[in-house]
């Protein structure tokens, strides 16, 4: 009797003990425990190295370890701004957003600055030319942090000029995750030779789990960047989906401390430089303006999910209307209910995603968690003027969040993210109009266009939908 055992039945073996590990060991999402377990079962072989790429969850365990380390740093500012929240209650303006306010500053320790002047930005030539002459204007230091760097023409101009930055003595860090640096160590040269650093963030490439989906930059500690633009061409609109509608916020006032925290931890868990906590990153100028600003960050380091979190209570607070942008809309359970309560208790809620997929398989599902929120009285829209890449939400053109989270599971739990939470008329009505300018571009997803679609696109939607929460 030979108990030889081919390849297949090896891994299938293996599979098995893994659909067991993920039940007993691992406590998981149990709708993502399902469809993983649908993918081992079914897909011998290559569900084993689908899990290995998509699927596992080695290095949380450290991650926590230092976000508990970092949580102490500021827990001093937490207590103090406990007691000193009463002022936004008196503004009848601001009162339903105050439960927002403290829910973030005591699950994410988001501090909160309200002496902030804020620039919106939705187009990527305006951004990179603003933060272009921010750095020009650099004397201390200069902190990038993305997660893609392409090898083209507007990433060798930004390296250019912290190149020529480096070498006037002001201190320049680079940091991008590893999947996304894509120049090589050689067009890195120069920029080391004049005193640049750079650093990527969680090498284990083999993985799309765990990546630095975070896009920010702080100048001298007076003035910071925050949203969803790259650095590439096509964020200025010169790459095969057309022209790209981004959105990102310049910060100048003390908000601009919350982005540098971020930066600090992201880098020391990255580099091995352990850069400290010196009181020269963090000036204590305060700013001319009067915005409320909170900067949230989430990810597999935390306990709970306070970016989708933050976007749930500003749904549930809104009274009038709730517009959010976003590429990709994978949303899990609050957030389809958060919205559809909303709608149905008359809120004005509307979502825009895109007209085209950069990713397809991303795509079909979107389309088919919105037919999901048509009947309630959502409404939808595609945009047709290129590719739409903004991760906003703004509720009654007052409160509102701009960073790198997108309304998707990856974001909601398995990336690295942060977005800046702020709550202002004037802003919050300037990203409101923005929504509103978008719409001649638009074609809207009605319950009549949505139910006519054909049965291949409804196979697409199903196949696509079963596994969109695996993770």
């Amino acid at each position: 009797m030979s108990f030889g055992l081919s390849i297949l039945e090896i891994l299938f073996l293996i599979q098995i003990a893994l659909v067991f590990g993920i039940i007993f060991d691992q406590r998981r999402n149990p709708t993502s425990t399902v469809s993983w377990i649908l993918v081992l079962l079914l897909l011998p072989g290559l569900g084993f190295f689908l899990y290995l790429f998509f699927g596992q969850d080695w290095t949380k365990r450290r991650l926590f370890s230092l976000k508990a380390e970092d949580d102490q740093r500021i827990e001093d500012i937490v207590i103090a701004q406990r007691s000193g929240l009463g002022r936004f209650a008196k503004d009848t303006t601001y009162e339903r957003f105050l439960s927002t306010i403290r829910m973030l500053l005591e699950s994410n320790r988001a501090f909160l600055t309200a002496d902030n002047t804020l620039t919106l930005f939705t187009d990527g030539t305006a951004k990179f030319a603003s933060l272009f002459d921010a750095i020009r204007a650099a004397r201390h230091h200069i902190h990038l942090e993305y997660y893609i760097i392409r090898d083209d023409t507007l990433s060798r101009e930004l390296i250019q000029l912290l190149t020529e930055k480096a070498r006037e003595g002001v201190q320049v860090r680079l940091l991008a995750d590893a999947l996304g640096m894509k120049v090589k160590k050689k067009g890195l040269k120069e920029f080391e030779q004049a005193g640049g650093q750079h650093a990527v963030f969680f090498p284990r490439i083999f993985t799309l789990n765990y990546r630095n989906h975070r896009k920010l930059a702080v100048i001298d500690g007076t003035t910071g960047y925050i949203g969803g633009y790259n650095v590439g061409v096509e964020y200025l609109g010169k790459g095969p989906l057309g022209y790209w509608r981004d959105a990102a916020i310049r910060i100048e006032g003390m908000g601009v401390n919350g982005l540098q925290l971020r930066f600090f931890m992201d880098w020391n868990y990255a580099s091995s430089e352990k850069l400290a906590y010196d009181p020269v990153y963090f000036p204590k100028n305060p700013g001319t303006g009067k915005c409320p600003v909170q900067t949230v960050s989430s990810g597999p380091d935390a306990r709970w999910s306070q970016i989708k979190e933050g976007y749930v209570k500003l749904i549930l607070s809104a009274e009038e209307s709730v517009y959010l942008q976003t590429p990709y809309f994978i949303p899990d359970e609050a957030i389809t209910d958060a919205l559809r309560i909303a709608a149905l208790s008359g809120v004005d809620v509307r979502i825009m995603i895109p007209c085209k997929p950069d990713h397809p398989f991303v795509y079909w599902s979107t389309l088919s968690f919105i037919g999901d929120l048509l009947d309630s009285g959502v409404r939808a829209y595609t945009y047709d003027n290129g590719f739409i890449h903004a991760k906003t939400i703004v509720a009654d053109g007052i409160a509102a969040a701009v960073g790198s989270a997108n309304f998707d599971i990856r974001s909601f739990r398995l990336n690295f993210e942060a977005s800046s939470f702020f709550y202002d008329q004037e802003y919050g009505g300037q990203l409101k109009q923005a929504f509103l300018d978008d719409l001649p571009k638009c074609t809207e997803i009605t319950v009549e266009s949505y139910r006519n679609r054909s049965r291949w696109i409804k196979a697409r939607e199903s196949i696509s939908r079963l596994f969109s929460p695996l993770g």
